[in-house]
């Protein structure tokens, strides 16, 4: 990634998108609260869909199946106060007031944490360390990935369990209903996101007012609950329990899950309405329902095996699924979505394969569908459902990718607060040691369930950190094999003049991975040919540190005599380069090209596994099947078809 960001643009001080400048009128103040409003509403669905389902399985899983917590006052208490300081301390503390103030341009999430870092930072600490951090962001996505498995499916499994409750009759079509949902909800996804996105918060608010009054209730009835608020009966708990303490913390952790959604949305957002909603609503309703959860727990036992649904009232039980499988098909659609917005990001900065990314929303940024991974998704989380058949098997998995991407979160962040902003290392060891503490705990606790389900996890993150890392170096091997074979533009020039080289009529486009020197394609053409056309544009197109960049700062011209041109286009991370767009603005600043009288030489390489790069042969042979198997290059960048010339070679990695 190329460094192109403005010094302190992403420092904690600066303006958040709903600030008012001062002096406002009373009419701009209105507009504003408005829309903040607005946002608050749709942070409600995207962002707290996750989280805002956990109350589902998170009691549950703490005192049912077959590591639970034995059934008592000081646990019930303990696991009560474990949840609320995890909440408070995790959600509220480290991401709503620190890890939110980290933002790239607007953008979050564990890759523009990664660029923020980058853009700044990176001078600063050692290459191996840089190399490291990036290591440890890849890895923090492909866990993302994993969890974004996870999450449709023990978030319908949930939910649909609560037809066990309402009658034992139900129990044969719990896993078909959810499966019927689970195909549903992937195979809407080509209409995309903007329509049923107008309905997700409205829902998320029934939804966390269900909640709050379903917790209210018990609460009054059982008061006594409220002491779980005293940490000391946290401390308690570990120190009367042990080692299964430690167990069933990794339950706890899923009352947090979520908490990188939080964070990666923040571009979509802003971190003003983000913070709005969790302390007016999120907050209050989710510790109100896992009050009341624990409440029920003291008065009866054995509402154990699904507290949840315990204190709905039976009259109740068919809407509350009903209401309950909407919700968790919200946090479903969240997650798909950020997965959409992890691998198109991949793509861009050079760690994943080309895929197909269309575009559903000609207004909104961001709103795209991936057909490759929509099926593959639909796949996994078909075969997770049928594999592990109950939401409380698919829990120890959860816990791994959820509790790992937060501490891979935790070290980058310590490094921008000492390196970006300045921070003297007593200011910042402090803060992440505590962050650290909670973050260590719960990964500590959950790698206790590695063999229980939890290898799932770790599986599908090493699966993908292995194709991202492999495609990355691939490609810089690829890039040092042609900047070796090709020649600089001044010597090509120089032999234009010299050697009068005969010129065709007509435009050519030729693109160059790198932004410097000749283009192999454009030699080869040359060697075949003995002619070039008269006006020659090599296009390069660069991956930025920033999520989007401006259409002012989008192109780079230059002028190479005899009728060749170098065109470099900068693109950020949450972007999509396409050649009919970079040619309207080229031709803005006045080079006058006809998209569809241009040809576009493009080079078709067959990897060689014989070369004498680093690579082990191994991953030579995945990355020669990733490139064979990549999105058509003239497809992917919105070239036409009837334009397009290739020119094969043979390149030895």
């Amino acid at each position: 990634m190329s460094s192109s960001s403005t010094p302190g643009a992403a420092h904690p001080s600066e303006s958040e998108p709903d600030a008012l400048p001062s002096g406002s009128g009373g009419h701009h103040n209105n507009t504003n609260i408005k829309k903040k409003l607005i946002l608050s509403l749709g942070a409600l669905g995207v962002v707290y869909g996750d989280i805002g389902t956990s109350p589902l399985y998170t009691v549950k899983e703490c005192f049912h199946g077959p590591h639970a917590m034995t059934i008592s006052h000081d646990n019930i208490l303990g696991v009560m106060s474990l949840i609320f300081w995890s909440l408070t301390m995790v959600v509220t503390f480290k991401y709503i007031m620190f890890i939110l103030r980290a933002d790239n341009h607007g953008e979050g999430g564990i890759y523009a944490l990664a660029a923020l870092f980058l853009s700044q930072g990176r001078e600063r600490v050692p290459p191996k360390v840089v190399n490291r951090l990036v290591l440890l962001a890849i890895f923090g996505a492909a866990l993302l990935c994993g969890e974004g498995l996870i999450t449709p499916v023990i978030s319908v499994l949930s939910a649909m369990e609560g037809l066990h409750v309402a009658t034992d009759a139900a129990d044969p079509f719990v896993l078909p209903l959810a499966c019927g949902v689970l195909m549903g909800l992937f195979l809407v996804q080509s209409q995309g996101t903007a329509r049923i996105g107008k309905i997700f918060g409205p829902v998320m608010i029934l939804w966390f007012m269900a909640l709050a009054i379903l917790g209210v209730g018990q609460i009054i009835r059982t008061p006594e609950i409220l002491g779980s608020f005293d940490p000391r009966h946290g401390i308690s708990f570990f120190a009367a329990n042990g080692l299964h303490g430690i167990w069933v913390l990794g339950s706890v952790v899923l009352c947090i899950t979520g908490c990188e959604a939080l964070y990666a949305d923040m571009g979509h957002f802003g971190r003003g309405p983000i913070r709005f909603s969790w302390l007016a609503l999120v907050f209050p309703a989710l510790l109100l329902n896992y009050l009341g959860q624990t409440a029920l727990l003291l008065e009866a036992p054995d509402a154990a095996a699904n507290p949840f649904y315990g204190l709905v009232p039976r009259l109740m039980l068919y809407p509350m699924v009903a209401l309950a499988t909407s919700a968790t098909v919200i946090a479903s659609q969240a997650m798909i979505s950020g997965v959409y917005s992890l691998m198109q990001q991949a793509i861009q900065i050079g760690y994943a394969p080309r895929l197909r990314i269309v575009h559903t929303s000609g207004e909104t940024k961001g709103q795209i569908y991936m057909p490759t991974i929509n099926t593959m998704m639909m796949f996994g989380c078909l075969a997770l459902a049928l594999t592990f058949k109950e939401s409380t098997n698919l829990a120890a998995a959860y816990g791994i990718a959820v509790t790992g991407t937060m501490c891979i979160s935790t070290v980058i962040y310590f490094y921008i607060c000492r390196y970006n902003w300045g921070w003297s290392i007593w200011k910042a060891l402090p803060l992440a040691c505590l962050f650290f503490i909670f973050d260590f705990s719960f990964f500590g606790s959950n790698l206790l369930k590695f063999f229980d389900g939890g290898w799932f996890a770790v599986s599908v993150a090493v699966t993908l950190f292995t194709v991202m890392v492999t495609w990355r170096d691939g490609r810089a091997a690829l890039r040092k094999r042609f900047e070796e074979a090709q020649v600089p533009l001044d010597v090509l020039m120089y032999d234009i003049t010299t050697y009068k080289l005969v010129r065709t009529p007509g435009t050519a486009f030729f693109l160059a991975l790198s932004p410097a020197g000749t283009p192999i394609v454009l030699l080869h053409l040359l060697k075949h040919t003995d002619a070039l056309p008269e006006r020659v544009f090599i296009l390069s197109m660069v991956s930025t540190d920033t999520p989007y960049v401006s259409r002012e700062r989008r192109l780079e011209i230059t002028d190479k005599g005899h009728g060749f041109y170098r065109i470099i286009a900068s693109y950020g991370f949450m972007e999509t380069p396409k050649v009919p767009d970079i040619i309207d603005l080229a031709n803005e600043r006045g080079l006058d090209i006809d998209i569809y009288a241009t040809s576009f030489y493009l080079g078709r390489e067959s990897l060689l596994t014989t070369g004498t790069s680093r690579m082990a042969r191994w991953r030579k042979a995945l990355f020669a099947f990733l490139s064979r198997n990549a999105w058509n290059v003239s497809t992917f960048f919105g070239i036409p078809p009837g334009r397009v010339v290739e020119l094969g070679s043979q390149v030895e990695i």
